[in-house]
C-alpha cells in the first residue's frame, strides 16, 4: 500500500481498532439498522460499515450483497479515512485514484461511491460508512448531510462498545481492553520472534490517600499516574489499568535491559511530578516485570499473574527498606 494511504496515528487507529473486536463479534442489528436505512433513504443498491485494518477492509454491516474483504490498496475507504470530509466520487472512471481499481474495471463495477469516517473520541477512524451504486451520481448538500448524520450515530454506536474495554476515569483500557490487545500482541511478537516485557504496577500507600485526602484526591492521582505512564512509554506500548490502583503496560519490542530503563524513566519524572505539584503526598508505586518466554506464555493472563507476583515482591521489600 502507498505511504500516503496511512494516517498519521495508524499505530493508535489499529490500537483503538483492535480493542474494539468488532470484526471477531459484530454487532449485528446495532448497525444493520443503520445500514438498511441508509440504503433506504439514498435508494442505492449497497450501503455498508467498513473497518479498515492494516491490509484488509472488511465489511462488518451489509445492506445489499455483502462483499468479501478487500485489499487495503484497492479500497475506497482507505481514501476516505485521510480526511475528516465525506468523500464523494459521483464517477470512478473519472477519478485517478479509481479508474484502474480492479472493482471499477469489474465486478461489481463500482461508479458511485460517498463514504464518511468513523471517527472515535481519540481522533482514530475506524473505518467509514459508505454508499456504493454502479450508477453515476451526485449528493447535494441535505444529502450529506443527512449521510453525516447517520455516520454519527454509528460512532455513538461505537463508542458505547468501546466504553466496554476503556477505563472511564483514565481513558486506558480496562482490564477486558488490555487482555484482549495483550494477547493478540504476544501472538503476533511469538510468531515474528519479537522480545516483549509486561509490567505490573501498584501505587504505594494509595488506600492512604484515599482515608487522608479523599477520593477526589484519590482519582487525581490515579489520572497523574496515567498521564505519566503515557509519557514515559511509547505509542507502540500498551497501557491499561487493571483495576483500582493497579496498572500494566506490555513493552513491545523491548529487550529486559531497556525495559529497566523505562522503569527508571517513570520514577524520575513521578517524582519531577511529585515536586512539581506539592500535594502533601507523593505518588508512588511498586513494579513486577515478567519478560516473554515463548515457550512459556501462551496467554497474557498468565504473564499478569506472574508480573502481579513479581510487584507484590517488590512491594514486600521496599516496604522492609523503608526506614
Amino acid at each position: 500500500m502507498p505511504p500516503h494511504l496511512t494516517p498519521s496515528n495508524e499505530t493508535e487507529r489499529l490500537a483503538t481498532l483492535r480493542a474494539l473486536d468488532l470484526r471477531q463479534a459484530p454487532p449485528g442489528e446495532r448497525f444493520d439498522r443503520l445500514t438498511r436505512l441508509a440504503k433506504r433513504l439514498f435508494n442505492v443498491p449497497t450501503a455498508k460499515v467498513t473497518l479498515v485494518e492494516s491490509d484488509t477492509v472488511y465489511t462488518i454491516s451489509c445492506a445489499g450483497p455483502l462483499p468479501e474483504p478487500v485489499p487495503r490498496a484497492s479500497s475506497f475507504c482507505a481514501h476516505t479515512i485521510l480526511n475528516n470530509h465525506i468523500q464523494v466520487v459521483p464517477d470512478a472512471r473519472l477519478d485517478p485514484r479509481f479508474r484502474d481499481n480492479p472493482f471499477v474495471t469489474g465486478e461489481p463495477f463500482i461508479r458511485f461511491y460517498a463514504g464518511c469516517p468513523l471517527t472515535m473520541p481519540n481522533g482514530s477512524k475506524l473505518g467509514t460508512l459508505c454508499l456504493v451504486d454502479t450508477v453515476v451520481r451526485e449528493l447535494d448538500a441535505e444529502e450529506l448531510s443527512l449521510l453525516r448524520d447517520l455516520a454519527t450515530t454509528v460512532e455513538d454506536e461505537m463508542a458505547a462498545l468501546q466504553m466496554a474495554t476503556m477505563d472511564e476515569l483514565t481513558r486506558l483500557s480496562n482490564r477486558r481492553g488490555f487482555v484482549m490487545l495483550g494477547q493478540q500482541a504476544i501472538h503476533v511478537c511469538k510468531r515474528l520472534g519479537t522480545p516483549a516485557s509486561l509490567l505490573f504496577f501498584d501505587l504505594n500507600r494509595f488506600k492512604h490517600i484515599n482515608d487522608q485526602f479523599g477520593h477526589a484526591e484519590g482519582d487525581h492521582a490515579i489520572s497523574v499516574f496515567s498521564d505519566v505512564l503515557r509519557t514515559v512509554f511509547r505509542h507502540s506500548d500498551l497501557i491499561g489499568r487493571l483495576g483500582g490502583d493497579e496498572f500494566a503496560t506490555l513493552l513491545i519490542n523491548s529487550k529486559p535491559g531497556e525495559t529497566a530503563i523505562a522503569i527508571e524513566r517513570l520514577r524520575s519524572t513521578i517524582a519531577a511530578r511529585n515536586a512539581q505539584e506539592g500535594r502533601g503526598y507523593d505518588i508512588g508505586f511498586s513494579v513486577g516485570q515478567v519478560d516473554l518466554d515463548p515457550l512459556l506464555h501462551d496467554k497474557i493472563a498468565t504473564m499478569l499473574a506472574q508480573g502481579d507476583a513479581a510487584m507484590y515482591r517488590d512491594k514486600v521489600a521496599r516496604k522492609a527498606a523503608a526506614p
